[in-house]
C-alpha cells in the first residue's frame, strides 16, 4: 500500500471518528445546507464572517466517512481565511478530486487536503468528498438553494 493511501485511510478514519468543528454555530451569519439524495449524506455549514474573513466555521449533519472527514478537514482549512481565499481553496480541492486519475494535479496550497487525491479514482465517492465544499461555497456566496452533488 502506498504511503499516500495509508495516510488517506488514517486521516479519513481520524476525522470521521472525531470530526473537528462539528456542531451548531450560534453566532453564524452565513449558512447553507447540502444534500446528496443518492447516498443520503446531509450537511449544514455555518460561518461567522467578520470583515470578509471566516472567523469561525462549523458543520452539522450525517454522512459517510468520506463526507464527514471532508467536512471536518474543510473547516480546519478555511477557518481564519479571507472569503476570496476560501473560494480559491474550493477551486483547488474540486480540481484535485475531479481530475482524471492519470493527470498530475498541483496540490500545493491544499495542505492535509491532498489526502483526498485518491478519491478521484472513485466517481461516486467524489460526490461524498465535495458535498461539504459545495455547501460551503453556497454559504460564502449567499446562495439559498440546497447544494447537491448527485
Amino acid at each position: 500500500m502506498s504511503e499516500l493511501r495509508e495516510l488517506y485511510q488514517s486521516v479519513i478514519l481520524d476525522h470521521n471518528k472525531k470530526p473537528r468543528n462539528f456542531g451548531a454555530l450560534e453566532r453564524a451569519n452565513r449558512s447553507a445546507d447540502g444534500y446528496n439524495p443518492l447516498c443520503g449524506d446531509k450537511v449544514r455549514v455555518s460561518l461567522e464572517v467578520e470583515d470578509e474573513v471566516v472567523k469561525e466555521v462549523r458543520f452539522e449533519g450525517a454522512g459517510c466517512a468520506i463526507s464527514t472527514a471532508s467536512a471536518s478537514l474543510m473547516t480546519e482549512a478555511v477557518a481564519g481565511k479571507p472569503l476570496d481565499e476560501v473560494l480559491r481553496l474550493f477551486d483547488g480541492f474540486h480540481a484535485l478530486v475531479t481530475a482524471n486519475p492519470t493527470t498530475q494535479v498541483d496540490g500545493s496550497g491544499l495542505g492535509k487536503l491532498i489526502v483526498f487525491a485518491g478519491v478521484r479514482e472513485f466517481p461516486m465517492r467524489v460526490k461524498c468528498a465535495t458535498l461539504a465544499w459545495h455547501t460551503l461555497k453556497n454559504a460564502v456566496e449567499g446562495t439559498a438553494a440546497t447544494a447537491r452533488t448527485e
